[in-house]
């Protein structure tokens, strides 16, 4: 999966004006939460947060709501896993001879096609209302479509990816950070601390309150060190590099695991303790041993977008909820394309 994007788009330049959405869509989650938070009813923290993510991405990039907070069982959210199944499948190149896997193969091909037919079309109608100066909602595909002119740009394949991968990291990052505050009491009180002081009761939270959880932030990025949904990125030599010694042939591939790299004590200090102050203003920065978005020009286009949302999220949770672990969870990590937790993260919340 590729993301082409335009050198004129500027993506960073209107992302706060998507604080409107993070704000519906996680209240919308602390309500669902309320609905359910007995101290008794045990919920699936990763299939929740995978359900905001996705309408979150979708209303900002498509205008499209799709609601599978309160309706998991239409076709599209379906169809979205099936395609994040379907990249961890089909990596071994001979899969489609192995037996057994016909009707899931079958099954991923559809879905691919239910999404990328439901891109062109939303694409199509967009292009339409443009041209015809009708009013469009300013969402991403608004956005692109008014900054792209004639180049020509694989608008699908930037949308599919962007959706793909926000919503598949975001949600992932929220469950890991969400197992890890379960175990961590110390850590939690400071956030709520922090939470508190910041947000206070209020329901809406705004751009300028992002950049004063600087705990929280600490929390986010020491979770993507030891859990990182896309645990490395690879990399092509177009040349010959020779680096400590060691000599790279042109025209190879590198593998990069920030994965590996957070959990290794060369770079850490006590690698696998959960530790936000690695993160402090008065740290030194872990540049590159240290990333969960890749680095450099080819860095993730979903950075900023992902942890602004997941932001608002935490702080909405910690304003509100209690973390309560089920017993009997195993931490373990399970490898699908992105890295999420293999148990769900489950939990009884007390009332609010």
């Amino acid at each position: 999966m590729i993301v082409l994007v335009p050198s004129d788009l500027k993506v960073y330049d209107y992302l706060i004006g998507f604080m409107d959405t993070f704000n519906e869509k996680a209240e919308e989650l602390m309500k669902k939460l309320e609905e359910k938070a007995d101290g008794k009813t045990e919920l699936g923290i990763l299939s929740m947060m995978s359900q905001v993510t996705l309408d979150v991405i979708a209303k900002v990039a498509f205008g499209m709501e799709l609601n599978t907070l309160h309706n998991d069982q239409t076709p599209f959210p379906h169809a979205v896993s099936m395609v994040m199944k379907g990249m961890h499948e089909t990596r071994m190149p001979f899969v489609k001879y192995m037996p057994g896997k016909q009707k899931l193969l079958k099954e991923i091909r559809e879905s691919v096609r239910l999404l990328r037919r439901t891109g062109k079309e939303c694409i199509e109608q967009r292009r339409e209302v443009l041209q015809n100066g009708g009013e469009a909602p300013q969402d991403i595909l608004t956005k692109i479509l008014q900054g792209n002119g004639k180049k020509q740009c694989s608008l699908i394949a930037l949308l599919s990816g962007f959706k793909f991968r926000c919503h598949e990291t975001t949600s992932n990052q929220l469950s890991f950070t969400i197992m890890e505050l379960g175990q961590q009491p110390e850590i939690l009180e400071r956030l709520y601390a922090e939470v508190d002081e910041v947000i206070g009761a209020k329901r809406d939270i705004d751009y300028e309150d992002l950049g004063k959880l600087k705990y929280l932030s600490q929390v986010l990025k020491e979770s993507l060190r030891l859990y990182p949904p896309v645990p490395g990125t690879v990399r092509w030599t177009g040349k010959e590099n020779v680096i400590e010694g060691v000599r790279i042939p042109a025209n190879s591939t590198l593998i990069f695991s920030t994965y590996v790299m957070g959990r290794l004590e060369k770079f850490f200090k006590d690698p696998l303790t959960f530790d936000p102050d690695r993160f402090s203003k008065e740290t030194p920065k872990p540049y590159f041993s240290y990333f969960p978005f890749s680095l450099g020009p080819r860095s993730c286009l979903g950075q900023r977008f992902s942890q602004m949302e997941a932001k608002v999220v935490m702080a909405k949770l910690l304003q509100r909820f209690e973390f309560q672990l089920v017993p009997g969870q195993t931490f373990k990590i399970l490898d699908i394309t992105a890295l999420r937790p293999k148990d769900g993260v489950t939990e009884i919340p007390p009332p609010p």
